[in-house]
């Protein structure tokens, strides 16, 4: 189609003899059914040719068990900003999806983790519902599953419910009401924990994830008693974000760190041990990004041996 100088492609709908009324099913997207944004309130019959449904947007409150039976090779279910109840959603409603790759789930009104989901998901999203308690047998068997949105939810305590998740490289839980820094597993690269109102952190909870890179554990209620010596001091991390805590003290870091974040905090002194315990020609920090803004201490409080310490680091935000 040509509008206003631009061309403009758009699927070609020609209806396929087998998709619902109430959806799309493009020839030119043969294995895909479009049903978003269409007032529905209820999942319509999926062909068993489709792969990929995308019915966000609607106003679906449950799942009834055997819905997508007859469309056993699906890929895709994405069932994001409905109004999806935890007890309307049939136990062994995706039972049978073997092929399951990505189920968007976020922004619906689940209180709990669907059970019985297939152990080949690789991506679930669940973030803004009102999930306040994961139950262990929830996530049993998923293997396969790489990155965790949870962002937004009421949960409390994860406890060890991730442990198990043995391929889990991303976990995000922003915005939620942990107290605690739940048990990490072992492949985890990337963890988010903004907006929570997490005290602590266990000793040696890092440790456990040999391959995390990124920690974000800004906007929480971080204080020096709760951090034990050396806790973030492990050598793969690369970005660590402590922003808007409580911490009077610069942690001790891993000389392998690159970006700091240790603004808005109430910081009263600029220690370099906690950067490099010696200096020397080869032995120095690799750090990139250090924010010091809005704690208690100026740029005088900086001492000068601290460029052959930080020798990588452009300028320090006082």
């Amino acid at each position: 189609m040509y509008v206003g100088g631009i061309f403009t492609l758009y699927p070609q709908h020609i209806p396929d003899v087998d998709c619902p009324l109430e959806c799309d099913c493009p020839s030119n997207y043969p294995t895909a059914m479009y049903c978003h944004s269409r007032n529905l309130q209820h999942v319509p019959y999926v062909p068993s040719h489709i792969k990929y449904v995308y019915l966000q947007r609607n106003q679906i409150t449950g799942i009834q068990d055997g819905v997508f039976d007859n469309a056993t090779n699906l890929v895709w279910v994405v069932l994001s900003h409905n109004h999806l109840n935890s007890d309307k959603i049939g136990r062994d409603v995706f039972t049978k999806l073997r092929n399951l790759d990505r189920l968007f789930l976020d922004h619906n009104e689940l209180t709990r983790v669907p059970l019985n989901l297939p152990n080949s998901i690789t991506d679930l999203r669940l973030s803004h519902n009102k999930i306040s308690n994961i139950q262990l047998k929830s996530l049993e068997g998923m293997a396969n599953l790489t990155t965790l949105h949870l962002q937004a939810n009421d949960i409390e305590d994860a406890g060890g419910v991730f442990k198990g998740l043995k391929s889990l490289t991303m976990l995000d839980m922003r915005e939620n009401r942990l107290s605690k820094v739940p048990v990490l597993p072992e492949r985890l690269q990337q963890l988010y924990l903004e907006f929570n109102n997490i005290e602590s952190v266990p000793a040696g909870i890092f440790t456990m994830s040999p391959e995390l890179q990124f920690a974000r554990l800004a906007h929480n209620k971080l204080t020096d008693k709760g951090l034990p010596p050396h806790v973030f001091n492990v050598s793969m991390l690369v970005e660590l974000d402590l922003s808007f805590n409580k911490l009077e003290k610069i942690p001790v870091i891993s000389r392998n760190l690159e970006n700091l974040y240790l603004q808005a905090n109430k910081i009263k002194e600029f220690s370099l041990s906690s950067f490099c315990s010696t200096v020397d020609m080869t032995n120095f920090s690799r750090l990139r990004m250090l924010r010091l803004d809005a704690n208690e201490i100026s740029a005088k409080d900086i001492p000068a041996e601290a460029a052959y310490c930080l020798r990588l680091v452009a300028s320090i935000d006082v």
